[in-house]
């Protein structure tokens, strides 16, 4: 019997580790961290609620019916053994294929990626469903003289093991997390060594709730004007991304190295500072963003303050003045500061005579010393304009001048996927990088600066904590102020949205709820035709996916 064991053991493993690649995907978007994955089974508990009770019905009465089928085919009891243990098999590779089609079938947006910590973590869960089934093996036996009820519980452990997959996925994360540990080590303090061995870079630290990796572009093309600078591409800005990029990337005759730094938990912005070192700090803004982590924003503030504790005694603190926290932190900083500003104030560079419309933004840029300078971009939404003054005033501390400052802002271009216009015969704007409150009603002036209908398309907004709901609502009473059609992208999570809407009035029949972003892309010309604007506000990660 001993080929049937093996057969059926990895058969067994086969199926059920096909069915944990969603899983791991789910985990790899999640950062790997299992406290956002169980935060994503839980957003899933409705849907899960179902199918467990279908597992456990599944789980409790096949031994029974596999075991009454086999006696009724014969009295012999080897072969009753033999006839349950291969029906059983049989069913389990049905049932197991119906698993895995339903948690595959779904379009992937951002499809896994087997990196070398993927492949890793595959091998040890491999290793954890191995030595779970083998436990079985041990613990109940295979071989007909044994009692039914180990019989029974036989047949049933493939089928637990495959209800408890996602929550196997956990345990082999952690099983596997001191083997990551000890790698990540390796590669951090190689980065932190390359770093501090290169005396004359200059090192920029830039964080905030939102706003870090249009204002870490911005600020490299604006340095880019006189010094060789290193940043690193998209939106890196974990420990090891930036380890990777410093091992790989960086070289002795780079003058300046800009490090964007973000964070979900306190203490994520010390541990970037420890590998960086830097010697000027940039906080671009302060709001309601990762709430399911930080809880409220002055947890929030107290993270992104941590870059400005990082200072030396000699370095320098920027800030892009909102009236609110911002300026709080401004206020605490013991080290130089400094703070930039939209229209008049008491500020170190600031931003007057703005424009701003489709064709981005101009303003007159004045300095502490009142210098002025005429500047442009093709930037869309006057808190792009923040961020621009900030760089300003970041670069003339590294010794540009007002002339060389407003050439490098000729120069800067829109971030994929960040109020990136994208003309043709619609006015497409793309902000579906990661929605926050500030960002999308700025958003949504820039939809009402251009001509024609003005159609968004959005999930709303995610990571928003128990405020979740309030905050959609309140865009959706926005939204009614600004646009004259509407796709919500998944109805679940949208209705806050679909309620704020109505509120103000909206036109019910101008307002479409669909499952997929495919699905809206294909009925935007039920709303505008040509000339008209489309904005994509927000699009939801696969993790967030209903």
């Amino acid at each position: 019997m001993w080929w049937l064991i093996l057969m059926q053991a990895a058969l067994a493993l086969l199926m059920i580790f096909s069915a944990s690649v969603h899983y791991l995907h789910m985990l790899q978007l999640e950062s790997y961290q299992t406290d956002g994955y169980l935060r994503h089974l839980k957003r899933q508990s409705s849907e899960w609620k179902g199918w467990t009770l279908i597992c456990g019905i599944v789980c409790a009465v096949a031994p029974w019916v596999l075991l009454v089928a086999s006696s009724m085919f014969t009295g012999n009891r080897s072969d009753a053994y033999l006839a349950s243990q291969l029906l059983n098999t049989g069913i389990f590779v049905i049932w197991s294929f119906v698993n895995i089609y339903r948690d595959h079938r779904a379009p992937k947006k951002k499809p896994i990626v087997f990196t070398k910590r993927m492949k890793r973590l595959c091998a040890v869960h491999a290793g954890v469903l191995a030595a779970l089934l083998f436990l079985f093996i041990l613990i109940f036996g295979y071989y007909p003289s044994d009692s039914t009820t180990k019989w029974r519980l036989t047949l049933l452990s493939p089928y637990a093991l495959m209800a408890l997959c996602p929550w196997l996925i956990i345990l082999s994360a952690r099983a596997a997390k001191p083997i990551e540990d000890r790698i990540n080590r390796g590669f951090f303090e190689s980065a932190a060594a390359k770093l501090s061995a290169n005396k004359k870079l200059i090192k920029i630290g830039i964080t905030g709730s939102y706003g870090k990796t249009g204002t870490k572009f911005a600020l490299a093309t604006i340095l880019s004007v006189k010094y060789k600078v290193l940043t690193s591409e998209s939106s890196v800005n974990t420990p090891m991304g930036l380890s990777k990029l410093i091992n790989t990337k960086l070289e002795d005759s780079h003058e300046v190295f800009i490090a964007e730094m973000g964070a979900r938990h306190t203490g994520d912005i010390k541990e970037l500072t420890q590998l960086v070192r830097p010697s000027v700090g940039l906080i671009t803004s302060i709001g309601p963003q990762h709430l399911e982590t930080f809880g409220n924003v002055e947890t929030v503030a107290k993270t992104k303050f941590e870059l400005i504790e990082a200072l030396p005694k000699n370095g320098t603190g920027i800030f892009a003045s909102d009236g609110a926290w911002t300026d709080k932190l401004y206020e605490r900083a013991g080290c130089e500061k400094l703070k930039s500003g939209v229209g008049a104030g008491d500020y170190d560079m600031r931003a007057e005579n703005i424009e701003v419309g489709a064709f981005g933004s101009r303003f007159t840029l004045v300095n502490r010393a009142g210098e002025s300078v005429n500047c442009e971009t093709t930037l869309l939404g006057r808190h792009n304009i923040s961020n621009v003054v900030l760089c300003c005033l970041a670069a003339e501390k590294l010794g540009l001048t007002m002339s060389e400052i407003a050439r490098g802002v000729k120069l800067i271009r829109p971030v994929e996927h960040r109020l990136q216009l994208l003309p043709g015969e619609l006015n497409v704007i793309d902000d579906a990088f990661n929605s926050n409150p500030a960002g999308a009603k700025e958003a949504l002036n820039v939809l009402h600066s251009f001509p024609g209908r003005h159609l968004i398309i959005t999930p709303g907004f995610v990571e928003m904590g128990a405020d979740e709901n309030k905050f959609n609502y309140e865009f959706g009473r926005q939204i009614a102020k600004s646009a004259d059609a509407v796709i919500l992208v998944g109805p679940k999570h949208t209705r806050p949205i679909l309620q704020g809407l109505l509120k103000e009035g909206f036109d019910k029949d101008s307002v479409l709820t669909v499952n997929t972003l495919d699905e809206a892309s294909k009925n935007i010309r039920r709303f505008v035709s040509g000339g008209d604007a489309v904005l994509f506000e927000n699009d939801l990660p696969d993790n967030y996916a209903e």
